[in-house]
């Protein structure tokens, strides 16, 4: 029996780990997991801080799960050494460590680790996903004895957001340090809970990697009115506990909490030292090998070029190519990159950008378009190459989001009149009503799920939304998808025979 051993628990492990047993019955799973949780949706923690869904309701997977599909699962181990030479890790516990283990049968209740605490689990192939690690601004009184100071917190974890909630007071002052997509999210949340946020952020518009300086200043505006500061091209200076920091500038932002999201790094410190090649994180191949063939990377933590770092859709779409190559399902399988949509998970906010949005009005191989109306919080950029989209950025307007990026996933000519297009007024002929959408249609981008899926699962039984959940993980994302596919089952239920 091949043995596969995956080290990390997160959403990039966690799906590995799905799509090996989907594929094989037999093929032996080991998961190391660092944390005490089951694996849980990291795309949703904002809406944890904002108190709009509980930790409970993240989850990917229940306490049942590694009993059912036969995966020893060891939560709260740390994985210490990789011995390539006799194809081993070693492994230690650290807090909270439990074992559910594939050995055992019936149903199964998480018992403590007795054993020792050392322990050297065996492999034929390695994969590791261990994702990345905040990184933390170096403002002087941030970070005491190699840890976070007292009333300062990341927002990467379930654990950072029982913090935060613990701690974000109606009416307290809080500063996020970041305002990229995840340090927008935070504060949103926060704002949410009433807390008077200001954030900290060190270049001149919100967002610069998904979105251009006119969207950036829109989106700001829209969230200035929702309650939240922002402090552009600024830095920390220094942390005064309980008080607040000082920035770049000599200016005082007064904060009982400091939510630290500033940016993330790959979590490589593995594989250097078991000598595999890490660039910014772990190089792999198309066929996502590391230097040593025996040694796999995915997510967050592996370095490979059509591969955007911090989102979802990447790990996952090369978890099944992984798990194509690992099982034999498709050796052919190979990873060649994810066309990426970013989609702000905000209340009240409607942000999606996608492909290349950095290029210029003045562009000559390129037709350009921009719209914009900051008082109702309205921003669209087009960009097209060879009358297709090559690139877009859209706030505040839904309707030209949702066909834009179906003209971008498919590939396929946009309509002639570009305006109504960016105000979300033509709807390209195929796309009128889910009949009329093909079967390529993708509908859940995080998880690559085509109407055609949905349409075979519900003949095959699934046909209500958590069992289309269950069935093609639609809607198990950032969960933006959810209308269409309710859509969708609405269309099959009034026009299809159900199933038998």
């Amino acid at each position: 029996m091949r043995r596969v051993v995956i080290v990390g628990y997160g959403m990039a492990g966690a799906r590995l780990a799905d799509e090996l047993r989907r594929r094989d019955q037999d093929i032996s799973i080991t998961i190391i997991g660092a944390e005490p949780h089951a694996a849980y949706n990291r795309v949703l923690l904002s809406t944890v801080v904002a108190g709009t869904m509980t930790p409970e309701s993240t989850r990917l997977h229940d306490e049942k799960w590694a009993a059912d599909h036969n995966v020893d699962l060891r939560l709260g181990y740390e994985v210490i050494e990789i011995d390539r030479a006799s194809r081993t890790v070693t492994i230690e516990r650290t807090r909270g460590a439990f074992v559910r283990s594939e050995r055992t049968r019936g149903p199964r209740v998480a018992q403590e680790e007795t054993g020792d605490a050392r322990v050297t689990v065996p492999y034929d192939a390695l994969v590791l996903a261990t994702g990345s690690v905040p990184w933390v601004p170096p403002a002087e009184g941030l970070v005491e004895d190699g840890k976070l100071a007292a009333g300062v917190v990341a927002f990467r974890t379930l654990d950072d957001c029982a913090e935060i909630e613990a701690k974000a007071h109606k009416g307290a002052p809080v500063v996020v340090l970041g305002g990229g997509l995840l340090g927008i999210e935070a504060a949103r949340g926060l704002a949410g809970r009433g807390c008077l946020v200001t954030v900290v952020h060190p270049v001149g518009h919100l967002m610069e990697r998904q979105l251009d300086p006119g969207a950036g200043g829109v989106l700001a505006r829209t969230l200035g009115q929702l309650g939240i500061e922002f402090r552009l091209n600024s830095f920390a200076s220094k942390y005064l506990p309980g008080d607040g920091l000082i920035l770049d500038d000599g200016t005082h932002v007064p904060a009982e909490l400091v939510v630290v999201s500033a940016g993330v790094r790959a979590e490589t410190s593995l594989a250097v030292k078991a000598g595999l090649e890490v660039d910014r994180g772990i190089v792999v191949d198309d066929q996502l090998r590391t230097s040593d063939p025996r040694v796999h990377a995915i997510g967050d933590c592996a370095q490979h070029p059509g591969t955007v770092s911090g989102l979802v859709q990447p790990a996952w779409d090369q978890a099944a190519v992984l798990a194509d190559r690992l099982t034999g399902a498709n050796p052919a399988s190979r990873y060649r990159g994810t066309s990426v949509v970013t989609r702000l998970k905000a209340r009240d906010v409607d942000l999606a950008a996608l492909g290349d949005v950095h290029t210029d009005v003045d562009c000559p191989d390129s037709e350009v378009l921009c719209f914009q109306e900051p008082s109702r919080g309205r921003y669209a950029k087009l960009v097209l190459r060879d009358d297709r989209v090559a690139g877009a950025i859209v706030l505040g307007a839904p309707d030209a989001a949702a066909t834009i990026t179906q003209l971008y996933d498919r590939g396929i000519p946009a309509p002639t009149d570009r305006l109504a297009l960016l105000l979300g007024r033509a709807l390209p002929a195929e796309a009128a009503s889910p009949a009329d959408l093909p079967s390529s249609a993708v509908i859940c981008r995080c998880n690559t799920v085509s109407k055609g899926q949905i349409v075979s699962a519900w003949r095959s039984g699934a046909e209500s939304l958590p069992q289309l959940a269950e069935a093609t993980r639609a809607t198990t994302g950032c969960g933006g998808c959810k209308d269409a596919v309710c859509g969708l089952l609405d269309w099959l239920g009034a026009s299809q025979p159900a199933s038998a």
